[in-house]
């Protein structure tokens, strides 16, 4: 059907005829029909084509299109390591997404690119997030990152490689830690005694959690970075000649990424690593009989608590949907689809309703060790502008503390952090 011919445009003004074409040609089924297409780009935490994060979220965008049929979502998922330089290529040539899932966000605040997320969260929504996430979203006291999901670590370790090597009961210290490696090694020839991933997926979790375990920190209380304190120079010293020297983990462990360590415990060619849940659905389908334990401490008097990880969802002001996307963060942070993103990838979930159902679930109770690590957990400088490229040279230039001179490799990262926090922060 075609109308247009009848519209009266010699005598209307351009604007008005304008319109009028406008309003025929939705009526006609046309291009303007009032859509909106959000860009969603979210990291991936499968393993595979198969346990891709894609299907989750192409089965969340199909639901809430049925339901909301003037709103399309577009989905790119991408790796963690990819995603941080293709979410920064998007933006430069000017095709921001709307939505951004991922693991900070205080450098998109830097910029001023984000919605806080009182403009896209409903109320109800606001008032479920459980309390210590909310706040650790804030940059200067206002809310920007939105919890997405949240984890913590602990040990992991094969029970049979245990028997064979003599050892009754998990490392609670650093020394028995040593100590069981050693004989691990000495016992299970062919396997690594314990997996250090010092590579870019893993570098700040695994460093950090070697610093707090050691009494130390990244910051302070006060938001100072502490990379190359006297602790974490001692801690990196100890790992460097007693794990990586004498052989007891990877050769080069800034090259180890966490995927493939993980792949190797599930193998069985791995007898100890830090690990967050996802490990132990990759475990169980590798029909590994494994243990989990506490963080070992120096001298068991390392802080108490673990690292707490929160992966984050924020929202670009650029494309000026800040309504569409308070309707799909409505639906995404509903119950159901929390939950079911969580438990495929054995995750924690964020709001108060799913946290409450899933750790009361028997079929659960594996989670319920990382939660507990939760309640006195220590977390990542999240809401420091300076921490994207912190954690950024952490990653590049961390192994190198564990491989050549701890003092000399953790000074280069403190200076290069002092210097970033003192740009940002002008």
């Amino acid at each position: 059907m075609n109308r247009r011919a009848h519209v009266p445009t010699r005598v209307l003004g351009g604007a008005l005829a304008g319109a009028l074409v406008l309003i025929a040609a939705s009526a006609c089924g046309g291009q303007d029909d009032g859509t909106v297409t959000l860009k969603l780009v979210a990291a991936d935490y499968g393993e595979s084509v198969e346990t891709s994060s894609q299907l989750y979220w192409d089965e969340v965008a199909r639901d809430f299109e049925a339901a909301n049929p003037k709103i399309k979502v577009s989905v790119e998922v991408d790796s963690w390591t990819d995603i941080g330089k293709k979410v920064e290529d998007m933006i430069a040539a000017g095709k921001s997404p709307d939505l951004l899932q991922t693991g900070g966000f205080a450098e998109q605040v830097a910029a001023d690119r984000l919605y806080p997320a009182s403009d896209v969260l409903s109320l109800e929504t606001q008032a479920d997030f459980l309390e210590t996430f909310s706040h650790t979203g804030q940059v200067l006291g206002t809310q920007y990152g939105i919890p997405f999901v949240s984890s913590s670590r602990v040990l992991f370790y094969n029970k049979a490689m245990f028997r064979q090597a003599g050892i009754t009961q998990p490392p609670a210290t650093w020394n028995e830690l040593r100590q069981d490696a050693e004989k691990i090694k000495a016992k299970v020839p062919g396997v690594v005694p314990y997996g250090l991933p010092l590579g870019p997926e893993e570098a700040p979790a695994e460093s950090m959690l070697w610093s707090l375990s050691g009494g130390g920190s990244i910051s302070d209380d006060v938001g100072n970075y502490t990379i190359d304190s006297d602790k974490n120079q001692a801690t990196f010293g100890w790992l460097k000649n007693n794990l990586v020297a004498t052989g007891l983990t990877y050769p080069d462990p800034g090259k180890v990424n966490r995927t493939p360590v993980y792949r190797d415990f599930a193998a069985g060619k791995v007898a100890m690593l830090n690990g967050h849940p996802t490990l132990l659905r990759m475990a169980a389908a590798g029909n590994i009989e494994f243990g989990t334990a506490p963080i070992p401490k120096k001298d068991g008097v390392g802080r108490t608590g673990s690292l707490g990880v929160a992966d984050w969802m924020m929202a670009f002001k650029a494309n000026g949907h800040k309504n569409e996307i308070k309707k799909f963060l409505s639906f995404v942070y509903g119950k159901d689809n929390q939950l079911k993103f969580d438990e495929r990838y054995n995750l924690l979930p964020v709001t108060q309703d799913a946290f409450d159902q899933m750790t009361a679930d028997p079929k659960h109770e594996d989670l319920k060790q990382f939660a507990v690590g939760l309640t006195n957990a220590s977390f990542y400088p999240f809401g420091d502008p300076a921490w994207g490229v912190v954690s950024d040279r952490i990653k590049a230039g961390i192994g190198q503390a564990v491989t050549g001179d701890p003092k000399q490799a953790l000074g280069a990262l403190q200076d290069a952090a002092a210097q970033e926090a003192a740009k940002v922060r002008k």
